[in-house]
């Protein structure tokens, strides 16, 4: 990950000084750094030990950070990790047009691979998640939205370059395509596990701990599972409320939201949905070759259960 963060520092040059102000700013604001995590762990699991995979890492980071960026501006959101957003620091314009700048910039990186294969899946990964992103804007305040449609946007939106992620690494190792879709399995089941528990922590969480602000879902009117859940369980007046609060992203009624939330079980039950994806995920983890690396792909479908953050 040092080798990764080196090649993001040295990508990250520019001859126009916001450019580097805004980009600095956000990827210095740390992150898990997932996504680059997942195609170095496939990499190692399946013996590819060249230096490509450090530049493919820090071109799904890349990508990833680009989306962060369109987001926030869409969402119109003030916090993530703790700090202000950039668009809120550099406004929107800065944002929207720097994201561009990293998507760019990704797509120059992967030429470095010499592999067209490579290309294919990270521009066809790019092209799905803005189509989420397009989704999730046409289902926003859309009480009916249902638990195939949540997937569909999540697994466009999120899972979409975790799969991305694990598959270039199993690219990048020469691996049969049937190792591939083992990897881009684990990947698509850990990202769709990633973002149902973000959607539980929404309105279980510590705002502290995850560096954003509580009840963000709600005001931006978004549907996810343990409001679907809670509408699905709950009474009629239950489901009237979080009706209302989805449909006009009414803030003052998050504690209402919330308490409803945890009444139903709803958000028992996307845990168990959560898990369900994860024990997904190591299965697909086992169909590879046994050792560290494989073992560390498992325990981090595992532990994502249990984060907090």
């Amino acid at each position: 990950m040092r080798q990764v963060d080196e090649v993001i520092a040295q990508r990250l040059a520019s001859g126009v000084p916001l450019v580097g102000s805004v980009s600095q700013y956000i990827i210095a604001a740390g992150g898990k750094r997932l996504r680059p995590i997942l195609l170095l762990l496939c990499c190692g699991a399946l013996g590819y030990k060249g230096e490509q995979r450090f530049n493919m890492a820090a071109v799904v980071e890349f990508i990833h950070t680009a989306t962060l960026l369109h987001d926030d501006v869409v969402d119109d959101s003030a916090l993530r990790r703790g700090s202000a957003t950039a668009n809120a620091k550099f406004g929107n314009p800065a944002s929207v047009l720097v994201g561009d700048f990293l998507y760019s910039r990704a797509f120059q990186m992967m030429v470095d691979a010499q592999s067209m294969r490579i290309m294919q899946v990270l521009a066809d990964a790019t092209n799905v998640i803005a189509e989420g992103e397009v989704l999730q804007l046409m289902n926003m305040h859309n009480a009916e939205l249902d638990e195939a449609g949540y997937l569909q946007v999540i697994r466009s939106k999120t899972a979409k370059l975790f799969e991305a992620s694990a598959r270039v690494g199993s690219i990048l190792a020469g691996a049969s395509a049937k190792v591939e879709d083992a990897c881009a399995e684990y990947g698509q089941a850990l990202g769709t596990a990633f973002q149902v528990i973000d959607d539980v922590l929404d309105y279980a969480g510590d705002a502290s701990m995850m560096g954003k602000n509580l009840g963000d879902d709600l005001r931006e009117g978004k549907a996810t599972l343990p409001l679907i859940a809670a509408m699905q369980r709950g009474s009629n007046a239950d489901r009237s409320t979080i009706r209302q609060a989805i449909e006009t992203g009414n803030l003052a009624m998050l504690d209402q939201v919330i308490a409803i939330v945890k009444a139903t079980g709803a958000l028992d039950i996307a845990r168990a949905a959560a898990q369900q994806e994860a024990l997904r995920a190591v299965a697909a983890a086992k169909r590879l070759p046994e050792g560290l690396h494989t073992d560390c792909l498992i325990q981090l479908a595992t532990e994502l259960l249990v984060r907090n953050h």
